[in-house]
């Protein structure tokens, strides 16, 4: 039985756009070489692997009192998708996203085309500026939420972010690999051994199996650092990315919905930038090394994003019941 996280309880709850299709598409394909090639997690969820007659799928749900149900209109496609994916494990994540665009806004390819296309990348974009190349668990202490890949409490260290990312002066990542945990034991010989070479892991995946140098050079040519820094200030330019897009089309949706997504883009792209500069600061106090020229620079020092209380963020107006 598969359990998915619906609500978007580590990608910004339900400020944030993160359509989920994607991931739930890249769970339910990755193949587990269980029983050979092919061995699909689906084909396992579903039964057809084993010869199950009841197979199941759960989802941790998003739904509340608000008037839309959801919060953020976009999070109302991940319900979606995760209910279509639940008895077809064969649609396209794209598909999906159209149809629900066409139900919940409009037909007019004008709308539904940058839209998808929208959707289809957003879930990377909240990767890259929250938990670039694997990384995880850089939240603030009991919410899942805010920058915090500085917690550490003694109440259970793989509770805390410090537990999986293991920065220090050499560098950043948690060594699953044999040398390390021995995490890759669990996976089938294709994947494992997959995982447990640093060259053929995939770079999503780096610094969830490895612990490497921050002069670590990746297939961009970057060192390591560069490439963490690349990715969290993309992450803040993509969606400053999905505002401009959404602000020129206005005209194919209702002034209420326009302006309650046009306000939760505003959020994000704030919020973003409050990820970003926190963990590159904080980051930074490891390797020692410069944030690239040409980039703009955080706007608080370390100390302020590591105090609790601080939220550079105003509340956002109350949602209709």
């Amino acid at each position: 039985m598969m359990e998915f996280q619906v609500t978007m309880e580590y990608l910004g709850q339900s400020t944030h756009l993160a359509y989920l299709g994607t991931y739930f598409k890249e769970v339910l394909d990755a193949d587990t070489y269980s029983k050979g090639k092919g061995s699909t997690v689906a084909k396992i969820v579903d039964g057809s692997m084993d010869k199950h007659s009841i197979s199941a799928m759960a989802g941790v749900a998003n739904i509340g009192l608000d008037s839309n149900w959801c919060g953020n209109i976009f999070n109302q496609s991940n319900w979606y998708v995760y209910g279509r994916l639940a008895w077809d494990h064969d649609l396209k994540a794209a598909d999906i996203a159209e149809e629900w665009l066409k139900m919940t806004f409009t037909n007019d390819t004008g709308f539904v085309r940058p839209v998808q296309q929208m959707m289809m990348e957003s879930r990377e974009y909240v990767v890259n500026y929250m938990t670039p190349l694997g990384l995880h668990h850089i939240m603030s202490e009991g919410t899942h939420y805010g920058p915090g890949p500085w917690v550490n409490t003694a109440e259970r260290p793989d509770w805390n972010s410090t537990y999986y990312h293991k920065a220090d002066a050499g560098g950043i990542g948690f060594n699953r690999t044999s040398t390390g945990s021995n995490a890759v034991a669990q996976y089938f010989p294709p994947v494992r051994d997959m995982f447990e070479n640093v060259e053929k892991t995939p770079e999503e995946y780096l610094l969830w199996f490895h612990h490497l140098p921050w002069t670590y050079k990746l297939k961009s040519g970057n060192t390591l650092w560069n490439e963490i820094v690349d990715r969290y200030y993309f992450g803040v330019s993509a969606v400053q990315m999905m505002r401009q897009n959404w602000s020129g089309l206005q005209t194919h949706v209702d002034a209420e919905r326009f302006k309650s997504i046009s306000t939760l883009l505003e959020r994000q792209e704030q919020e973003a930038r409050w990820y970003r500069d926190g963990c590159v600061l904080y980051f930074q106090t490891f390797s020692k090394m410069p944030i690239p020229a040409g980039y703009e620079k955080p706007a608080h020092a370390l100390d302020t994003y590591m105090n609790p209380n601080f939220i550079p963020i105003p509340a956002l107006p109350a949602v209709p019941k």
